[in-house]
């Protein structure tokens, strides 16, 4: 036998379950439900880049402390190295040291010869006669001699070579001496008397000097007594 309230009950069942279908399926369109949201995905692997060669370390470039010289002081033009006209019988290649007008001439022979400014030894320090180059260094070494440490104390006993020693750039020792022509340090010391007795020149004039002489070379190391104004007349 038909039951009508148990159709109503069955048909209010069905309807509701409908609209619950299209409901869930409505929000399944609208948002899609993500399964295993602990699941991040990876992100984009980047392109492998190129493997640099092997560079060795390189220090940095060493620089040098910059040297004194006559560039330094304005040097009067008469201690400038130049080529004179001077007489002399001296062969070429001699020395000859003109202690009281403080130039060293460098024979050249046919009355010539190369000069330049120096400084030389003060009161009591000057010295004259005939000597050889024994022995020539580049950017020496100083051992003040015992007769310098007893005036003065306080100077080293030893003092390497570079452009703080006072032996400058250049040396060429005279005979058995302690005496020497040397650079300098102190370039606005030329043609004054303030050394020891050793011959001062700059370090550039002391170089090219070095280059002109030969072991063995004569010096002629003139008084204080013959002071001749202007010996020798510049040629160029």
């Amino acid at each position: 036998m038909f039951n009508l309230d148990t159709f109503k009950t069955f048909s209010r069942a069905v309807a509701l379950g409908a609209v619950a279908i299209s409901t869930f399926a409505g929000a399944a369109q609208a948002a899609p439900v993500q399964l295993f949201p602990f699941f991040q995905p990876l992100p984009p692997l980047a392109a492998p880049q190129p493997i640099q060669p092997y560079q060795p370390y390189q220090a940095p470039a060493y620089q040098t402390a910059p040297s004194e010289d006559q560039d330094s002081v304005e040097m009067p033009a008469r201690f400038r190295r130049q080529t004179v006209s001077y007489a002399t019988r001296e062969a070429p290649g001699t020395i000859i040291i003109d202690t009281p007008n403080t130039y060293l001439y460098y024979v050249l022979g046919n009355g010539q010869a190369l000069r330049y400014g120096i400084g030389v030894g003060r009161d009591g320090f000057t010295w004259s006669g005939i000597q050889s180059v024994t022995k020539k260094a580049e950017w020496p070494d100083w051992t003040p001699p015992p007769e310098m440490i007893a005036r003065q104390p306080y100077l080293p006993r030893h003092m390497a070579g570079g452009p703080g020693n006072p032996l400058g750039a250049r040396a060429m020792y005279l005979g058995g001496t302690i005496y020497r022509i040397h650079g300098t340090n102190a370039p606005e010391t030329i043609g004054k008397h303030v050394s020891s007795g050793c011959i001062r020149m700059t370090n550039e004039d002391v170089t090219d000097l070095y280059s002109r002489v030969n072991v063995g070379a004569k010096v002629v190391v003139l008084p204080m007594t013959e002071r001749r104004a202007e010996l020798g007349t510049a040629t160029r």
